[in-house]
């Protein structure tokens, strides 16, 4: 039996291989393979087509995260509220930047940072709001915002998992995720919304003063070549990467269209499947499926999961473990049970095969296979 594959970046290449080979031979040709003209070209293309004033490139999405916190000046011990239920680089910058986390539970229809619980965690040290825009679907920016505005607090959007996303505000203005707070970032990891060949990340803003420190970090503190201003770290696009973009780019509202279709087809046939949850869809956010993500009765999901791979379809848990649980941040001191939702998610979710090359006939055999499990 042929093997699913989780996510088939090949078949979507070969579906945009002349474009691609070309920008990537014409990067060779001209041997400007660092901070060449194509980075700065598509940084442009992308603040077009995101809104925002100014897109900074760099080398992941976790650089992103750790440069967006070194240019707020912020000091030792200062606190930045995020969430358990992440991936680790939200948590890990902070840590590494001898900031202090402080966790703030999600809501368990989102899987997001749940404002009310924001409110709750914030102190005089409190200094950053880091929301997660998680597997496609934007955290509730607007009543965020209105807690930071209310306590000085900076926003740092998570938006690693949600490039072209759309957030709609109580007024029904709509804005894209990352370009909202006060500074985004995203990640051009190649399974992204938006992914390269290899590594890449971005940062977002509106703010000129921010942009030109996040350049500036970027680039080990230089704004003059050998004039170093501040301390910063080496991080960059590479030129390959970013022609790769570019040429995604002009494809992207057409792969998340790919990726709602089969969303809605996954909803179709599991929507009234017992014992599962399709995902939910908030009313301020559109969802771009960077994962499909179920919730599954915890005493039944290795069962489904053992039931699919013997029938060679790929599934995930995003994330087995919520961050407070983990080992490397029992600093933080807390203790199971006090992040319920978080904990209780992270027992029952279950992603299953997610991209922009999913047919039909694939879909009816891995939703068949979950339908089928108990026969």
């Amino acid at each position: 039996m042929e093997k699913i594959p989780m996510v088939d970046l090949h078949s979507q290449y070969l579906r945009m291989k002349d474009e691609i080979d070309e920008a990537i031979a014409g990067v060779i040709e001209s041997s400007a393979f660092i901070k060449g003209a194509t980075v700065t070209a598509f940084e442009e293309h992308l603040a077009r087509y995101l809104g925002v004033r100014h897109v900074i490139t760099c080398g992941n999405g976790t650089d992103a995260l750790q440069l967006s916190l070194m240019a707020l000046d912020l000091k030792p011990g200062d606190e930045v509220i995020t969430t358990p239920f992440t991936f680790v680089s939200t948590l890990e910058v902070v840590a590494l930047l001898r900031l202090k986390p402080v966790l703030a539970d999600v809501d368990p229809r989102t899987f997001n940072i749940d404002p009310e619980e924001i409110r709750r965690k914030i102190t005089n040290r409190t200094r950053v709001i880091v929301p997660v825009h998680l597997f496609g679907q934007c955290a509730d920016l607007e009543p965020i915002l209105q807690i930071a505005d209310e306590h000085h607090l900076a926003v740092i959007e998570d938006a690693c998992q949600s490039l072209g996303t759309d957030y709609t505000f109580h007024n029904g203005t709509k804005a894209k995720a990352g370009t909202i707070g006060t500074i985004g970032c995203t990640s051009f990891f190649p399974t992204k919304n938006l992914g390269c060949y290899g590594d890449g990340g971005a940062l977002f803003t509106n703010d000129d003063a921010l942009a030109k420190t996040l350049r500036s970090l970027a680039n080990h503190g230089m704004e003059q070549r050998y004039h170093y201003d501040r301390i910063g770290i080496n991080s960059r696009l590479d030129t390959l990467q970013a022609a790769i973009l570019d040429v995604k780019l002009k494809h992207l509202d057409e792969h998340l269209q790919a990726r709602q279709t089969a969303a809605a087809r996954y909803d179709e046939a599991l929507k009234n499947c017992e014992g599962l949850q399709i995902p939910y869809r908030a009313p301020y956010s559109t969802h771009t499926f960077h994962q499909y993500t179920l919730l599954i009765d915890s005493r039944k999901r290795e069962a489904l999961r053992e039931t699919l791979q013997q029938q060679g379809i790929p599934s995930m848990i995003y994330y087995p473990v919520p961050l407070h649980l983990q080992k490397a941040y029992q600093p933080l001191n807390a203790q199971k049970g006090d992040f319920p939702n978080a904990e209780k998610i992270s027992e029952q979710v279950l992603s299953l095969p997610m991209h922009t090359e999913l047919t039909p006939e694939i879909q009816d055999r891995i939703t068949n296979a979950i339908k089928n499990r108990n026969k």
